[in-house]
């Protein structure tokens, strides 16, 4: 991956949605649709309740999104440099391979295992976007995810586009 990040973060206006308050790092988004994690909704089950042989990761697991919340993705700071991962920017490397999560692990890093993901079929964000569901911020960095807690990271980044929540108005761009 080349450029910036990219985090779609839900208008205030989505309300009773599984989007509600959510920040997105999109990772796909070209003429077949687009997918993204949800990056601020840990679960109440940590990692080692959901691999037993794990003990000792006491950290939440994170709920991508409501597509198929059997597949996993890790995010972690620093990229060990083994086959299966994929850097998108300098402090934010992925991977879904089991071998390289288990590395994560004992290379002591912080990280956040995501399960699931957020869809979109062709066309459906952008329409999404014009109607005002999403606000896109980009950064160069995922400081967003390594230096706010949960809690804080869809009013960080609404503040990084020096954004009031309540100054967003419902029905988003019109030409």
């Amino acid at each position: 991956m080349s450029g910036p990040l990219s985090f779609l973060v839900a208008s205030p206006h989505l309300r009773g949605e599984v989007f509600e308050g959510s920040v997105i790092l999109l990772l796909e988004h070209d003429q077949t649709g687009a997918m993204g994690l949800i990056v601020n909704a840990p679960t109440s089950q940590t990692v080692s309740e959901l691999m037993p042989d794990t003990a000792g990761q006491d950290v939440p697991a994170w709920l991508g999104g409501p597509v198929d919340p059997t597949l996993g993705w890790c995010l972690y700071p620093k990229a060990l440099g083994l086959d299966g991962e994929v850097q998108l920017v300098g402090d934010l490397a992925m991977t879904s391979s089991l071998e390289v999560l288990r590395a994560v692990f004992e290379s002591g890093q912080p990280y956040m295992l995501v399960l699931g993901y957020s869809g979109w079929s062709k066309g459906q964000l952008t329409e999404e976007a014009r109607e005002g569901v999403w606000v896109w911020v980009e950064q160069d960095s995922a400081e967003l995810l390594w230096n706010y807690p949960a809690e804080d990271r869809w009013h960080e980044a609404l503040r990084r586009l020096g954004v009031n929540p309540q100054t967003i108005m419902r029905g988003g761009a019109q030409a």
